[in-house]
Order: C-alpha cells, then structure tokens, then sequence
C-alpha cells in the first residue's frame, strides 16, 4: 500500500485571523470551502458537521495544513496544550530568517514562550503560541550537520 502525508487539521477559533498569521509567514491558500451534509458528518463522525475550511501550501509544496472553523457545533474551547502533553504537539517550520519570523508573528501578537535558543550551533529554535494557541515552531538552520 503507498501512502503519504496529505495534510495535518488544526481546528480553530477564528479562519480569518489564522489565515492571516500563516500567509504572513509565506503558506499560500490552495483552497476554501464551507462545509455540511451527510457526507461531512459521516466522514468526520460528527452529527450536523458545518464548518470553514481553508487548505495552505508552504512554498516548497510539500506541506499543507487545513483549518477548520466550527459553525456547528459549537466549538469546544481547551486548554493550550503543553510541549510535554499527550496529543497534537506542534507544527514546526524550517525557516531562512528566524528574526524575520518572529517580526511576523508578533505583528500578529504572539511572541515565543521563552526565547531563542542555540542547539549546538546547528540551528537557532523557537516555540511560540500562534492563532487558537497553536504551538508553532521555528528553526534556523546555522550550518550544515556533520555527516
């Protein structure tokens, strides 16, 4: 069986606002629909599914994300997850410019958890919460690894 990687779902709060952070930060919008039916709540098994989606594509073309913004049913608000949390962790990105990066992200408002750390010389990494509390990652390459 062949398999690959489509895309990973991140439900949100607010589409607009995540569409937003993410175009800023280079992703570009392969798509938007809304959402209902019979087909939609038996593929996502949840009765009256109504939702905003919006797919986005990193520059290279290799990875996508889609949103998701509940209509109905209500969304359920939770608490912003831990890096040590059980579950969905972060999306991370590998970019040129960390600085550049987070001037991005804080026009938008969020700022990295704690700072901007060095590992081994090998790249420059960030946490910070993005839209809905989403954890994003940053990584700067420095040089190359050792082989």
């Amino acid at each position: 069986m062949a398999i690959k990687l489509d895309n990973v779902g991140i439900a949100v709060r607010d589409i607009e606002a995540t569409i937003s952070f993410f175009t800023d930060l280079g992703l570009t919008v392969l798509g938007r629909d809304t959402v209902s039916g019979e087909w939609a709540d038996t593929a996502v098994g949840l009765d009256g599914n109504h939702a905003k989606i919006a797919v986005l594509q990193t520059p290279d073309g290799h990875g996508r994300l889609e949103f998701f913004e509940y209509i109905h049913p209500d969304a359920i608000e939770t608490e912003p997850t831990l890096p040590n949390e059980i579950g969905m962790h972060r999306v991370a990105f590998s970019v040129d410019d960390i600085d550049d990066a987070l001037a991005i992200a804080a026009k938008h408002g969020y700022f990295p958890l704690r700072g901007v750390a060095t590992y081994e010389d090998v790249y420059k990494l960030t946490y910070l919460r993005g839209p809905s509390g989403i954890i994003v990652m940053f990584a700067q390459e420095l040089k190359p690894a050792a082989s």
